[in-house]
């Protein structure tokens, strides 16, 4: 080897591999015993010795698999354990086909876990093999015993119909299996009051406290706010670019006034390289991450109401209109490809609807 370098990592001197360990899902590393390589392994990553299994090992999060070549992570090890050899393959092929249709990878990761349902049920009787007749009970297994939600089932029948029509190039046979209708719910949104008992009991937290305010202010899906780059925020133009968002489209949002001061101060503490929340592991900030810190943030706050940290989103384009801005500029600043999309939230804004007086008021 060249110079005694230790920061400089090289994957082409390692292999790896997804596994578990404890329970965990990680990567294990192999390579030949070298000390450069260890000290060069360990400066890099937070990685671990097994002693029960004489390897390294990294958890395995998608920062990691991204560096070292692995692609993205559908499904947890344990979950692929419970599904036969044989369906594995059939497992495989039915996430290659998604790829090559250019599906996102969030999409692929809940269309797969829906499969793996069916699969895990199958044990050893191979997928392909069974009669749409099979199939029907199956989902009627699905309603009556396990009592899935409708979106749920909508999810699994989509996942399932996918393998038989685009992965087997069966003819379509899903047509006599009834559709559960979609509840019509509509989007649950936080008072201006609530936003603010929820900012108030973050305000020891400076990355926290950012995190919310993006979230809300900004009206960001949860895996855009973790996914935000510095370079991607523009504080002269009072821009910040979404880049990749669902549906795999760019769009530009406005970065509030109010945030700018926050901003500069939660830059100079954390010095963060690429994503603006970095996450322990490196990489950015996790979803689940997120999710706990909205959770106890409402918790502390004492906001009684069943919402997740999407709610912010919701509250977002719902203040927006109560604001009177124009649907089509809550349309562009959401990303909604349609905008019957963005009416929903008309459905819990009609300011002139909520004037209308009942006929009890004037009964005296």
């Amino acid at each position: 080897m060249e110079q005694q370098n230790t920061s400089i990592f090289n994957p082409e001197n390692y292999t790896f591999e997804p596994g578990t360990h404890k329970g965990k899902d990680v990567i294990w590393i192999s390579f030949e015993y070298n000390p450069l390589l260890i000290a060069q392994l360990r400066n890099n990553f937070k990685a671990y010795w097994s002693r029960s299994n004489k390897k390294w090992y990294v958890a395995d999060i998608s920062h990691y698999r991204e560096l070292f070549g692995l692609g993205n992570k559908y499904f947890s090890q344990s979950k692929l354990n419970e599904v036969s050899a044989e369906n594995r393959k059939e497992l495989q092929r039915y996430i290659e086909q998604l790829q090559l249709k250019g599906y996102s990878p969030n999409t692929i990761k809940t269309y797969s876990n829906e499969l793996i349902q069916l699969l895990k049920i199958l044990k050893n009787r191979k997928v392909g093999d069974l009669t749409p007749e099979q199939l029907r009970a199956y989902f009627l297994y699905c309603v009556k015993d396990l009592k899935l939600s409708e979106n749920l089932i909508h999810s699994r029948l989509n996942a399932v119909k996918f393998y038989y029509e685009q992965v087997l190039r069966r003819e379509k046979m899903f047509l006599e299996i009834p559709r559960p209708k979609k509840p019509s719910i509509l989007p649950k949104a936080l008072s201006t009051s609530d936003i603010k008992k929820m900012l108030d009991v973050v305000r020891g937290n400076l990355k926290h406290q950012l995190l919310l305010k993006l979230c809300y202010g900004m009206g960001l899906r949860v895996s855009e706010v973790v996914k935000l780059k510095i370079t991607e925020i523009d504080s002269h133009q009072m821009l910040v670019l979404v880049s990749h968002g669902k549906g795999k489209k760019d769009r530009y949002v406005n970065l509030p006034q109010s945030i700018l001061e926050l901003l500069r101060e939660y830059y100079l503490q954390y010095r963060p390289k690429d994503y603006l929340f970095e996450g322990q592991n490196g990489g950015h900030y996790s979803v689940r991450s997120a999710q706990a810190v909205f959770k106890n943030a409402i918790t502390k706050a004492k906001i009684n109401k069943k919402v997740g940290i999407h709610g912010l989103r919701h509250s977002y384009a719902t203040h927006l209109i109560e604001q009177g801005t124009d649907i089509r500029f809550v349309q562009d600043l959401l990303g909604h490809n349609s905008i019957k999309t963005t009416m929903i939230y008309t459905g819990i804004t009609d300011v002139a609807k909520r004037k209308i007086k009942s006929p009890l008021d004037f009964i005296e």
